[in-house]
């Protein structure tokens, strides 16, 4: 009977905007941990109808309350998230995957570097915030999104 053990490797693909790089093949293989992801069920037995991550700041238009935000909703399948963006009267919207590294997910945002930016990542079993994704405003108007890192996760059948 096969036993399947669970990794993740966290430099597989790494870009962000300061710098991109790729790690050698013998660096994955140093982050690759036993872990089962057939722990987690595919499918919420409930869905929380309020956002279970949220990010606001009030931007400087004098004449209005506005703000830039970032909310994340749960969906049916456990590791997919609903992305809510906001900048002003700008909304936009995407879905979120998390990758199933055998916990539940834990998403989390954060301020970004740049004046209305926000980062979303997760925290992974080391209880360390993984940055993922980008969600900032460009030239004053335009709400963008951007991936920050990618993550991996390889299944390998051990004999």
């Amino acid at each position: 009977m096969p036993l399947f053990v669970i990794g993740y490797l966290f430099a597989g693909c790494h870009q962000n905007q300061h710098s991109s790089s790729v790690s050698s093949k013998a660096d994955s293989v140093s982050n690759i941990h036993n872990y089962s992801y057939r722990n987690i069920p595919e499918f919420r037995k409930e869905i929380k109808k309020e956002a279970v991550a949220v990010y606001r700041e009030k931007t400087d238009n004098p004449l209005n309350d506005w703000y830039f935000s970032v909310r994340l909703f749960e969906t049916e399948k456990t590791f997919k998230y609903l992305l809510k963006m906001q900048f002003e009267e700008v909304r936009g919207g995407d879905t979120l995957d998390l990758p199933n590294f055998g916990i539940n997910p834990k998403p989390e945002l954060r301020k970004g570097k740049d004046k209305y930016s926000c980062i979303i990542g997760f925290i992974d079993r080391e209880n360390k915030f993984r940055e993922y994704k980008l969600v900032y405003v460009k030239d004053g108007s335009e709400l963008k999104l951007r991936t920050l890192n990618h993550y991996s996760i390889v299944t390998v059948e051990k004999k």
